[in-house]
């Protein structure tokens, strides 16, 4: 059956107020190594429609082939993340799909009604949104597979499926 979701979920996404604390958690849990970005100026973002560029400190790491990625919004920028610290969650936000065909999805998503809530192009990098699926507060994120994500992607696989539990937390770039 042909859906509007490419494939397997490829990341689980977890909004946090303390990224060192959530780092921490998972270390301790036994999966790393996290691959951080900090302080990160986003740019090119909108938040229900609206231009919104919030600042992010972000950590990637794998449990296997699935990504999990830990995000600390700073300031008080309107984001989904926000909105998620603001109505009393934290943890798990959302749901990721990685896909080579994003104008694709992004028309069946809104072919189905899905809402975009957020949607950007990493500063240039790629481009991706979180979409409301209408059940029940799930967001799904829809990313596009390139040349820079791919490597991204595999190098923080690929760290995780080798980690001897040494050096847990390294900068992306």
């Amino acid at each position: 059956m042909d859906g509007i979701l490419p494939g397997a979920v490829r990341q689980n996404g977890y909004v946090v107020r303390d990224l060192d604390h959530a780092i921490e958690q998972w270390v301790a849990a036994g999966v790393g190594p996290w691959f951080t970005m900090r302080n990160a100026e986003q740019s090119a973002m909108f938040f229900h429609g609206e231009r919104s560029d919030p600042t992010l400190s972000i950590a990637w790491s794998n449990s296997g082939d699935l990504q999990i990625e830990l995000i600390q919004p700073h300031g008080d920028v309107p984001s989904v993340y926000h909105e998620f610290l603001d109505a009393g969650h934290q943890g798990i936000h959302h749901v990721a799909f990685w896909t080579d065909d994003f104008d694709a999805v992004m028309a069946r998503a809104a072919e189905t009604g899905w809402a975009v809530v957020q949607s950007g192009d990493g500063g240039g990098a790629t481009r991706f949104a979180y979409l409301d699926m209408g059940i029940g507060g799930t967001i799904v994120e829809i990313m596009e597979l390139n040349t820079g994500t791919r490597a991204m992607n595999d190098q923080i696989r690929d760290a995780a499926n080798h980690w001897d539990g040494t050096d847990p937390v390294r900068p992306l770039f």
